[in-house]
């Protein structure tokens, strides 16, 4: 375990922050992407982002404990302020955050206090281009608009973010005061990926060859949101989990037929599957080949499919009944945890 902070190509070594070296044979890096601020490093202090377990249950802490401020506020307009949440970025994560969250204000935290109504704070999702989801097809994207408003989501399209700050969001059209903001806006690759001796695109990942190693070194692979792989039209395949997998899938294949001395193997050929996108419970947009769902049906096939990428028969049994339970009965998550020390929150008080 360590953390990469360089590569040597030529000696084969990776380089680590603690002041360890590691020889290779072979290098895969599957080191996925961050979130870019397009060269606004200083908004990540007031607007995470969803990249890992930790910083969901961040993003959640922050949400909750919005709501106790808004609870324990005696001012009425005071206490509106603190139940203002802002996603910006209307991708898929975004669209997913802000369904998720408006399904947390109506219905997991509907009971839980006395002088606030959870159901009136605001969610608003800002995106910077004319309409949500921009790559999926007209009819899912006004479908995937209509169902967030319907949750009570204020959908801000054609709006760009000029500046985020302690407790708001400055953009093109005014500001907005807001106690939580999430970033779903952007990526890019890791800075590992420059210390190679290789070309990078724009966003800063590895092009590489249809066989997923450097076109300078056949010894140095690269996958998944970190590659910079060429698909249909000559466009970059998108930094999404079936492009990772099926990329880890055929390198595994490759590595043993390259090992074992087999020559003309086949490239990387990647088998689209479609996109979906959830927003809220049984409402969900997806796309396949020709085939569109929306509503309650994407919703199901959402269901299954992650249900099938879930290791062992054990889990996947466990995550139905739960699913089940959940989405039949009503029931609100139990999952309302807050984790910050009690230190900070007296020095916030």
């Amino acid at each position: 375990m360590g953390c990469a902070i360089g590569i040597d190509q030529d000696a084969k070594h990776v380089f680590f922050h603690d002041g360890r070296t590691l020889k290779y044979d072979t290098l895969i890096l599957a080191i996925g992407a961050s979130h870019s601020y397009f060269g606004n490093p200083q908004f990540e202090a007031f607007a995470p982002g969803l990249k890992t377990l930790e910083d969901a249950y961040k993003i959640k802490e922050r949400l909750l404990l919005a709501f106790e401020r808004a609870e324990k506020s005696v001012n009425p307009t005071e206490s509106m302020e603190h139940m203002v949440f802002i996603v910006i970025g209307a991708g898929p994560t975004g669209v997913e955050l802000a369904g998720s969250i408006a399904e947390l204000k109506n219905v997991t935290l509907k009971k839980n206090f006395r002088h606030i109504d959870p159901k009136q704070a605001r969610v608003i999702l800002i995106e910077g281009f004319s309409e949500v989801l921009p790559p999926y097809p007209g009819s899912l994207r006004k479908r995937a608009h209509q169902d967030l408003v319907d949750l009570g989501v204020e959908v801000w399209t054609d709006t760009k973010v000029t500046n985020i700050v302690a407790h708001g969001v400055e953009t093109e059209k005014g500001f907005i005061q807001a106690e939580a903001v999430i970033w779903a806006a952007g990526n890019e690759a890791s800075k590992v990926l420059k210390t190679l001796n290789t070309e990078l695109d724009r966003q800063g990942r590895v092009i590489v060859t249809e066989h997923l190693h450097l076109f300078n070194d056949t010894n140095v692979f690269v996958i998944g949101d970190a590659a910079h792989f060429k698909g249909k039209n000559n466009l970059p395949l998108p930094a999404i989990a079936p492009v990772a997998i099926q990329m880890g899938t055929y390198l595994s294949k490759y590595l043993k037929k390259r090992w074992k001395g087999q020559k003309n193997i086949p490239p990387f050929k990647y088998f689209d599957k479609g996109m979906m996108a959830t927003i809220g419970s049984y409402r969900a947009v997806a796309v396949s080949g020709k085939l569109k769902l929306k509503g309650f049906i994407a919703w199901i096939a959402w269901l299954l499919i992650h249900l099938l990428y879930l290791v062992s028969f054990r889990n996947r049994l466990i995550v139905s009944i739960d699913w089940i339970l959940h989405y039949l009965s009503g029931r609100s998550r139990p999952n309302r945890v807050i984790i910050k020390p009690v230190e900070e929150l007296d020095q916030e008080t």
